[in-house]
């Protein structure tokens, strides 16, 4: 066995028999280990002489370091699985189920824990969310709106769990011919999808408690899995070229982020800072039947901007923060036209009469109405339409920029504008917005220019990168909806539907929202990354999109040269893992190839 360990320098699976009582090696394969043993198997083998520290580095995945942070269920004693959905964001958690989120939002206020349970979420569900344990939905997948809300907070998620039907207006779900009501209590696993019922006992993670700064790796208290993650996780930021940013929309993000080793923000999506309570704002706007009654609007959003705006900077005082000027789906702020239909020929048919306000939002909401939402007035093409509401974003960046440097910190903002396809747009906004920051510091003895770029999140924007890049400062690829622009996937609607089809007869390898894919997503990110750099050879080029955590999406853009990745919070140690592995894994490769 010693013989079979060194030659192998690994852990080894060996099968052996005894025949008349001789004994016989029958064969040995690399043994499989679980994600505690991975790190600390690689570091005992370091330790031994066996292997140096970028071999260690090659063994350990950015999935094991997920799976130690996130708290666990002890399945040791008997447990009652109900149903399994898509593990959509890792971790553990147990409530009280709930099918309303304002609902959540009071109980969890009380005390209670509870697990928001929806059909699907939407932007109006935010509140529930945050107060919520976990969330468990019957459609949708791992980038679904449930999903990635709850990577970016750290929430357990399991979604896609087409077993169950939920009667969120009757308060239950059912499974097979067993009902589950609001009150009762499950436990859902983000990391396998599992659903069970009733209350499991749940296990800490010392890693994540290290890596929020709460057990240093040196204490007597760190465990050897704990300092194991220390030595590789440092290592891993000694070789590595890429940069790891986050993506945060409130202050408590950002802090969060840099705790845990975020090197700035590399997307702050303005609109989410008008969801939940704030939503109104955007309604108010874009159904706004005059120009005066809109700039009223905007006056008014104008210091709740700032304030987002000075939390963030000064949470990130001396790193970039890359605001991204608002970019909303209209559908996510505006009431849904079927509801409305619906009430109308109610109150018709009952012969009452129909408020002036709601026939007014109405025909408002039928002629805002679109087809194909995630395709139409977003983006860029909103900014154009309502200059006045970019301006308004610049210019509270601008004030908090002054006042978080008052304060005495470092405010480093980058203004990126979303959805851009054409020079023209590029040039008509750039030129703008650099008007209305100009107007903005004039008389306050400052004059600096805020970088302004934009989003590769287009295929057109990819191709024609060389022309764009002449009125960008940078560039970052919104991967997300390159995937969905490039595939004519919806996100939202194949992964619960025909998705699962395609990777079971292996028409697809993976799912191209959950791991890049290089072939063709890659050839128009690396199209647009040459292009630029034959513009520049220092032109700053970004993800932002959710495959900036991704492991193997990682390698990727290691290998075309991109500066940094930017992924949700949780995910940053992941991202810093996964970018030194790329540097040595290329190394590795090099060496193979001489």
């Amino acid at each position: 066995m010693a013989l079979l360990e060194n030659h192998y320098k690994d852990l080894c699976d060996i099968e052996f028999t005894v025949e008349k009582g001789k004994l016989w090696i029958l064969q040995t394969r690399v043994g499989k280990r679980t994600a505690e043993a991975a790190f600390r198997i690689a570091l005992a083998l370091v330790d031994e002489g066996r292997i140096d520290m970028d071999e260690a580095l090659r063994r350990v995945t950015g999935d094991q370091l997920a799976q130690l942070m996130f708290p666990q269920f002890d399945l040791s004693s008997s447990v009652k699985e109900i149903a399994r959905g898509i593990p959509a964001s890792p971790g553990a958690a147990v409530g009280e189920v709930v099918f309303d989120s304002k609902k959540a939002f009071d109980l969890a206020k009380d005390g209670h824990k509870v697990i928001l349970v929806r059909r699907e979420t939407s932007p109006d569900d935010l509140v529930g969310m945050v107060a919520a344990e976990g969330i468990l939905t019957s459609r949708g997948g791992k980038t679904s709106h449930a999903a990635v809300v709850a990577r970016g907070m750290g929430k357990t998620a399991v979604c896609g769990t087409e077993a169950i039907s939920v009667d969120e207006s009757g308060g239950f779900f059912t499974v097979g011919s067993q009902s589950v009501y609001a009150g009762e209590i499950i436990s859902i696993d983000g990391a396998t999808g599992a659903v069970y019922l009733g209350r499991i006992p749940v296990i800490a993670s010392p890693v994540t408690s290290y890596l929020e700064g709460l057990l240093s790796s040196s204490s007597d208290e760190a465990s050897p899995v704990v300092k194991a993650v220390d030595r590789l996780l440092s290592y891993a930021d000694s070789c590595r070229h890429l940069e790891v940013r986050t993506n945060a929309d409130t202050p408590e993000d950002a802090i969060r982020a840099r705790i845990l080793g975020a090197e700035g923000v590399g997307l702050c999506r303005t609109e989410h800072m008008f969801l939940g309570p704030r939503r109104s704002y955007v309604e108010r706007l874009v159904l706004a039947e005059n120009d005066e009654i809109q700039r009223a609007v905007i006056a008014e959003m104008e210091p709740l901007q700032r304030a987002d705006f000075v939390g963030i900077m000064m949470a990130m005082s001396g790193l970039p923060v890359t605001v991204r000027l608002l970019d909303p789906p209209l559908h996510e702020f505006l009431p849904p036209l079927a509801e409305l239909s619906a009430h109308m020929a109610t109150l018709e048919a009952i012969g009452e009469e129909v408020p002036a306000r709601e026939a007014a939002i109405f025909a408002a909401v039928k002629r805002m109405h679109e087809a194909n939402p995630m395709l139409g007035l977003r983006g860029v093409r909103l900014g154009i339409l309502i200059p006045e509401l970019y301006k308004m974003q610049v210019r509270a960046l601008v004030y908090a920029y002054l006042e978080v440097k008052k304060l005495g910190h470092d405010p480093k903002p980058e203004v990126m504008i979303p959805l851009v396809a054409t020079q023209r747009e590029l040039l008509h906004l750039r030129e703008t917005l650099e008007a209305e920051i100009k107007r903005a510091f004039k008389g306050t003895g400052v004059d600096v220019e805020f970088p302004i770029g934009t989003m590769i999140e287009t295929p057109r924007a990819a191709i024609t990168a060389s022309r764009l890049g002449i009125y960008a400062d940078f560039f970052s690829f919104g991967t997300n909806d390159l995937t969905q622009l490039t595939w004519a996937f919806s996100r939202d609607d194949v992964e619960s539907t025909f998705l699962p089809l395609y990777l079971d007869l292996e028409l697809l390898p993976f799912n191209p929202f959950e791991s890049l894919d290089q072939d063709g997503v890659g050839l128009l990110v690396k199209t647009a990354a040459d292009q630029a750099r034959k513009l520049r050879l220092d032109f700053k080029l970004g993800v932002c999109g959710e495959h900036g955590g991704d492991g193997r999406s990682i390698q990727f853009f290691n290998e075309v040269g991109l500066d940094y990745v930017s992924c949700s919070p949780f995910r940053v140690p992941v991202a810093r893992l996964e970018a030194g592995r790329a540097m040595v894994l290329k190394s590795a490769s090099f060496v193979d190839s001489l």
